[in-house]
């Protein structure tokens, strides 16, 4: 490579996570003769919990030795702290059903690291997370796109960027099969090339979620009832819970069907949560506190359009409600309202709701 080649490489922080897909990512980018650095995010951990942060970031460490990259650490836990799980927490005391993982990349990844690499002089950083960008054909605007891999595409987790933050983010591994990235990493003789991918909500891991969030919120029972009213069981308490779901409360009244229960609908304000053997294709799209139903049409907050404008009112398009969620027919009823084509029971409120057109994903917005 001559002198003029060194001196026109591109800058790259990328997120090192200590996992796999991270590893591979910095080794393609140095491959295609990008000037990467490699940076490990420290993010906060709950002092009860026992942490791996320390071991994440040696197998971070072991990847840019062995790649020969520089390697540095951010200090972003005040930021994930206030920004990710204050709001998880505050989140669901008022009864909504929060996505961590989407507000980590928004404040945490595009957010702090993205500013911070930016004023150390990278023209990008890059991730490990499976999807893709793409410039639009004669202009300088972006557009994010699934992952070639559709059982691990993630961007349902990447809706809130914008023009600006997708102008300097890369993707690197958006284009593989997870089975590929594992060969790769073996290819590049990387010491994470057999690791396990990392598994829950990344501050709790496996530590279930209610007893994460029983430290800071109080239980109270309360009543679980059927359709009918009438009381079968008990739960500790219905900020807890989200719609669709089916563990974490007990039944005491079986029935003969035998069947799994759903919950169907929830009252904060009773403390009662509402459960059925079915998840209706009518009815209620979704319950909130004061008793308002919504059939079909879902109102969002906090919308973003990553083109920079709504889509199109009078096209088809497909949203997901929940990662790995069905793609479901939709159109665009006004900037702020997304009308389905069959009414959604287990839409809750804090949930966001993903509209893509084919595998571009437009963007969009947090269920009011």
């Amino acid at each position: 490579m001559s002198s003029r080649q060194v001196k026109t490489k591109k800058s790259v922080f990328v997120g090192l996570s200590g996992g796999v897909d991270s590893s591979v990512a910095a080794a393609l980018l140095k491959k295609e003769g990008y000037d990467v650095t490699g940076v490990f995010i420290k993010t906060w951990h709950p002092d009860f919990l026992q942490c791996t942060w320390k071991e994440e970031r040696l197998d971070a460490m072991r990847v840019a030795a062995h790649l020969d990259i520089p390697f540095l650490t951010f200090d972003f836990e005040k930021e994930y702290k206030k920004n990710v799980a204050d709001y998880f927490i505050n989140e669901y005391k008022s009864g909504r059903t929060p996505n961590p993982d989407v507000m980590c990349n928004k404040e945490i990844k595009f957010g702090a690291f993205l500013k911070k690499a930016r004023a150390m002089g990278a023209e990008f950083i890059a991730t490990g997370h499976y999807a893709r960008r793409s410039q639009i054909s004669n202009l300088k605007s972006q557009k994010l796109l699934k992952a070639r891999d559709t059982n691990k595409d993630q961007a349902y987790f990447l809706w809130t960027l914008s023009q600006e933050q997708l102008k300097h983010a890369l993707f690197p591994i958006g284009k593989y099969k997870k089975d590929v990235v594992r060969k790769l990493a073996k290819k590049f003789g990387l010491s994470t090339a057999q690791k396990k991918d990392s598994q829950g909500i990344c501050f709790l891991g496996k530590t279930d979620m209610k007893e994460f969030l029983a430290r800071y919120m109080t239980s109270r029972v309360g009543a679980v009832v059927n359709e009918k009213g009438e009381v079968i069981g008990t739960h500790r308490g219905a900020f807890f819970y989200t719609l669709g779901e089916r563990h974490g409360f007990i039944i005491t009244a079986h029935d003969d069907q035998a069947k799994p229960y759903y919950i169907i609908k929830k009252n904060l304000k009773n403390n009662t949560i509402m459960v059925s053997h079915v998840i209706h294709n009518k009815g209620p799209a979704f319950y909130y506190e004061g008793g308002t139903f919504v059939q079909r049409e879902i109102y969002l907050e906090n919308v973003n359009w990553i083109s920079g404008s709504a889509p199109d009112g009078g096209k088809p398009y497909t949203a997901q409600i929940r990662y790995h969620g069905e793609f479901l027919p939709c159109r665009i009823k006004d900037v702020e309202t997304i009308i389905f084509a069959k009414p959604q029971t287990t839409a809750a409120s804090g949930q966001s709701v993903v509209l893509y057109d084919g595998e571009i994903c437009l963007g969009g917005g947090v269920i009011k």
